[in-house]
């Protein structure tokens, strides 16, 4: 995965510069910074010396700027949110794991093996790679659920999708990774579905 360059300069860019370098530069630091909720397009456009509607040209949105940030650029978190919100609450831990499977499946699975190595030996991309899966994916999913202990039921999710990823594509355990993503998904919904809306036990007050 090809990283961005060192912050960008102030100002604006000299004609020629690859405004889109300069952009994910901007974001990677802004991101850093400021997290994925405080930030902006508009923030990101100000950092990279850019007139928002640039920004916008090449990402359309928050979400789709992070991704790209971290190497994923042809994930779109809000398309994979409006498949896992599109059915009935009592399969939605089913829908999620067959959203995320199919994230990386399309492949083989060769991006996750390239990205997710790249992405954890870099210390801000790896702080940056929690706001992904957490307040692009996940949050939307939490806030429709409205749940109690949702940060709580998010991070299990998290943790178990992280999982499945690392034994399905970085670390291969069979029958795990041969498995059709249909019948992993149907194995691994009903414990995000208990995370996502089943009672939890008490965790002795640590919940945010």
């Amino acid at each position: 995965m090809a990283q961005p360059d060192a912050a960008p300069r102030r100002g604006r860019r000299p004609a020629g510069q690859d405004a889109r370098a300069e952009i994910l530069a901007a974001a990677r630091d802004e991101f850093v910074e400021r997290g994925y909720e405080a930030s902006s397009l508009r923030s990101v456009a100000r950092r990279a010396g850019v007139d928002p509607g640039t920004v916008r040209h090449w990402f359309p949105d928050k979400a789709r700027l992070l991704t790209a940030t971290l190497g994923v650029a042809g994930i779109e978190p809000d398309k994979v949110v409006e498949q896992v919100a599109a059915g009935p609450v009592e399969s939605l831990g089913e829908r999620l794991a067959a959203a995320v499977i199919g994230i990386w499946d399309f492949d083989g699975g060769d991006t996750v093996r390239v990205v997710i190595p790249a992405v954890m030996s870099d210390a801000e991309l790896r702080g940056l790679l929690p706001q992904f899966i957490g307040a692009a994916i996940l949050a939307p999913v939490m806030r429709a659920l409205d749940v109690p202990d949702a940060a709580l039921r998010a991070g299990l999710v998290a943790s178990q999708m992280s999982g499945l990823l690392l034994t399905r594509y970085l670390i291969p355990v069979e029958p795990l990774a041969s498995l059709a993503p249909a019948d992993v998904a149907r194995l691994v919904g009903p414990t995000l579905q208990r995370y996502l809306t089943g009672p939890l036990p008490d965790a002795g007050g640590l919940a945010p």
